[in-house]
């Protein structure tokens, strides 16, 4: 019986840990800051991602590495920041370590 309860558990903990959502399928969707000035980021599973700040809307794409750095290309421009993302919060930080947080839409 002992026997079995730990091989319950060892399956059960590999199940879950396979259901975790991972950092490149949390940052999909739509992220906003609301610091008096409105700036909205959304990101898609095909790559492409736009940013609205200033009443401007641009296109480009993102990717995320495994080791948590986004890089955006908005109108051929490329930036690469740190990130870290939960199911509510998107915490970005670039190379000057000023942080910018979004809160999911």
């Amino acid at each position: 019986m002992t026997k079995l309860m730990i091989v319950v558990a060892t399956c059960l903990a590999l199940f879950m840990t396979a259901c975790a959502p991972s950092p490149q399928t949390l940052i999909l969707g739509k992220w906003e800051i609301d610091n008096g000035m409105k700036i909205a980021a959304e990101f898609h599973p095909n790559g492409t991602a736009k940013i609205t700040m200033f009443g401007q809307t641009l296109q480009g794409t993102y990717k995320l590495t495994p080791d948590q750095e986004l890089e955006w290309n908005m109108n051929g421009i490329t930036t690469k920041s740190k990130a870290k993302v939960t199911l509510t919060e998107l915490e970005i930080t670039n190379d000057q370590n000023q942080t910018v947080k979004y809160k999911r839409k």
